[in-house]
């Protein structure tokens, strides 16, 4: 009963801890920017509170307990319980930290980057540090309640293989949370919801783990004998710790399996998103394959255990080399099989040789000693702490995602070669594993195109930086923009009207701001009215591309009323005191995009309307997509101001809208008022890529205001068809389709 017990209460934690990283880095994206470096960060603050937590934890606790004669599971039950409380204090601690970083710059500088890390750091490292203590605590404690246990064994563990139970339990939680977080509990209960449900489980586990300890006292002679290092109280020579490897080998092996398996989860958040799609439910569909191969791997390992036929750590190493680079080379964009399948399937098998080899190396090199299994884990850690800062700031810009991993594919053909040697390998193994790597290698620094490389023989540019890969490639009317494989904007009128129907609207605005750079079309019009122009992107290679498809970029860069900054549009916003007549937003497709909802909720349009001047202008255009959708956008903007227009487009038989919105009532021109309150300038803008009837300004003005809709018939009575900063209606999804889906099937 009481093995059952543990393993409940892993699974739960771990669990837990996938909830809160989910949610920590969505709200950390709203209160620091939706940048590759807050992931890589959050991701490696995260990671470096286990490492410190497990070290200390491991290196401290045992002569506390000897000199308290205190169960470890009370300090596991206070741990988990800090662990509960700790997440309903993250979200305010965000809110004060990203208030404190508005002087701090724009969102690429070092002064930026420096202080945010700083706050995350301060706001995420204890309940992370108290997430680390929970193995070693845990080990200690199944160690004394077999030591105390009068039936000797009922624990059910055996003295080498602790640790892989209780991460077997932990993983498989994980990946159970990285399942369930996003297709359900978001959507059901909105982000704050969703920690409470992860905190009473918090605290549920520290009630169950005070129980135990009850049942499971601490007597002084057992608890003296816990902080010895093995079970006949001698100690394991540091020399050799596992299968005839040295210990040093081994520990290096844990870091670099850290470093590079969590650097490559970082960049196939990049790779793969042309595929998979820069929707929340791809990273956390990337995240739970990673968890739920890591923890077949872990059962496969105990299976073997139970056997006594462990795989040696020189042939897992000789298949890492190789399923290292297979994700590179089965997501070549020519194959024409199924992307998403293939992009998932690809990481499996390494990382289910991650989930063999690391609980087998720490069990090895612990030999039940939470002392040494806390020193192993915590390396394996800080690999992991180090991978993803390394691959979002150095890889990325300079490599790009391909041979980014390549890089981090290279550390393990060298362990591989390390183990050269190693009796467990025979000749015809050495040859078939070095052949099938070399070949793999060859493939990819040579003959594969990623998702990030452009179009073969089309002209293209290519500008990387930490925060996105920028291609832009095509000639002519047919130039096209992508950031991190998808497909951004084209040369359409669409995003001219984004300047012009506001700035005719309003028919004096003296001040605008563009919110998301695009191509630069939107702020090469607003330009042709000779307004004070303001536009904002988060990627520095996207407005560096203007002149790609522009000839009078290099011009307009330079036009005294002109000024682009490079920062989240929504901190902008916050961090600026100037005021404007015209506020235009183009959020990134799709609509359902990942962090798009920032862009589109209550609370952005309440900050906005604290930056617009009296009868001042909000302009924002609806990609088409999911008709609920664009009605929780038409819902949120009805319920900031109290008049809005729509428009529907006048391409794409009617899908997508533009919305126009105000604190103070506006009249509608009609086509000839509308271009006449058009400068020469702009007339030619409005235009220029116009073929046919549109070319005349006139014919394409009508064109234009013959789509206005009333917003009524854009809002449904159902008011939780809105969307929040708690609830981003847009980018969570499919538990409604699901039950639409069903709903019809009824029908």
């Amino acid at each position: 009963m009481l093995t059952q017990t543990l393993f409940a209460l892993f699974v739960l934690s771990g669990f837990c801890g996938l909830v809160y990283q989910l949610v920590w880095l969505r709200l950390a994206f709203r209160s620091f920017g939706i940048a590759t470096p807050v992931l890589s960060v959050v991701v490696s603050i995260f990671m470096l509170g286990l490492a410190l937590g497990s070290w200390g934890a491991g290196r401290y606790m045992t002569s506390r307990v000897r000199r308290g004669r205190m169960s470890p599971i009370y300090l596991y039950a206070a741990a988990e319980a800090f662990i509960g409380i700790s997440a309903l204090l993250i979200p305010v601690a965000f809110e004060a930290g990203q208030r404190s970083l508005l002087l701090a710059g724009e969102i690429d500088s070092l002064s930026y980057f420096a202080y945010s890390a700083l706050i995350l750091s301060a706001t995420l490292l204890p309940a992370c540090i108290a997430m680390g203590t929970t193995f070693p605590l845990m080990l200690a404690f199944i160690r004394l309640a077999r030591r105390s246990s009068s039936e000797g064994g009922s624990v059910g563990i055996t003295d080498e293989n602790r640790f892989s139970f209780l991460y077997l339990g932990n993983v498989l939680g994980a990946s159970l949370g990285a399942a369930i977080t996003p297709l359900i509990l978001i959507e059901s209960f909105g982000f704050r919801g969703t920690l409470m449900f992860a905190a009473v489980i918090n605290v549920c586990i520290a009630a169950v783990s005070v129980w135990l300890g009850a049942r499971h006292p601490a007597q002084a002679d057992v608890a003296a004998r816990v902080a010895e290092p093995n079970s006949d109280g001698r100690r394991t020579s540091p020399a050799r710790a596992s299968q005839g490897e040295p210990a040093s080998l081994a520990l290096m092996i844990l870091f670099v399996t850290g470093f590079s398996s969590m650097g490559m989860e970082v960049i196939w958040t990049r790779a793969f998103t042309r595929v998979l799609g820069n929707y929340v439910y791809s990273f956390a569909g990337l995240l739970f394959v990673y968890l739920w191969a890591t923890w077949l791997g872990s059962w496969w390992y105990r299976q073997h255990v139970a056997r006594n036929a462990v795989a040696s750590t020189a042939k897992l190493l000789a298949w890492l080399a190789i399923t290292s680079l297979l994700p590179i080379v089965a997501n070549d964009v020519r194959f024409g099989w199924h992307r998403v399948i293939v992009a998932l399937v690809s990481i499996f098998p390494f990382c289910a040789l991650l989930g063999y080899l690391t609980p087998g190396l720490i069990d090895r090199y612990s030999r039940d000693d939470p002392q040494r299994a806390g020193k192993a884990y915590a390396i394996n850690v800080v690999g992991c702490v180090l991978g993803p800062l390394v691959a979002a700031y150095l890889l990325l810009p300079a490599m790009g995602a391909r041979l980014g991993l390549v890089a981090l594919a290279v550390p393990f053909i060298l362990l591989f070669a390390r183990l050269w040697t190693s009796p467990s390998l025979s000749n015809r193994w050495r040859m078939l594993a070095a052949a099938a790597t070399a070949a793999l290698l060859v493939l990819s620094t040579s003959v594969i195109i990623g998702y990030e490389d452009p179009p073969p023989g089309i002209r293209a540019e290519i500008r990387r930086d930490h925060t996105a890969t920028v291609v832009s490639y095509g000639s002519g009317l047919t130039k096209a923009l992508r950031v991190n494989g998808i497909g951004m904007t084209s040369q359409t009128p669409l995003t001219k009207l984004m300047a012009h129907m506001p700035l005719a609207f309003h028919g004096h605005a003296r001040s605008m701001v563009v919110i998301c750079f695009g191509m630069g079309t939107t702020y090469r019009a607003a330009l042709s009215w000779d307004v004070s122009t303001t536009a904002v992107d988060l990627a520095r290679g996207v407005p560096d591309a203007f002149p790609y498809y522009f000839e009078d970029a290099a011009a307009l860069v330079r036009h005294p009323k002109g000024r682009i900054v490079i920062d989240d549009g929504r901190r902008f916003l916050q961090r600026t005191r100037n005021t404007f007549d015209v506020i235009t937003i183009d959020p990134p497709p799709p609509v359902e995009a990942a962090g798009s909802s920032l862009l589109y909720s209550k609370e952005f349009y309440a900050l906005l309307k604290t930056r617009l001047n009296p009868g001042g202008l909000l302009q924002q255009w609806t990609p088409p997509g999911d008709p609920l959708i664009e009605k929780a956008i038409a819902r949120a903007l009805a319920d900031s101001f109290p008049h809005v227009v729509a428009f529907r487009s006048f391409e794409w038989d009617g899908r997508g809208t533009h919305f126009t919105a105000s604190m103070t009532p506006f009249a509608v021109p009609d086509a000839t008022a509308f271009v006449a309150r058009l400068p020469e300038a702009a007339r030619r803008d409005l235009v220029e890529w116009n073929t046919g009837d549109l070319r005349d300004v006139h014919a394409f003005a009508a064109a234009v205001l013959k789509g206005q809709v009333a917003i009524e018939q854009l809002l449904t009575p159902d008011p939780a068809v809105v969307i929040t900063d708690d609830r981003p209606f847009n980018e969570y999804y499919l538990l409604r389709r699901a039950r639409a889906r069903f709903a019809h099937s009824l029908d």
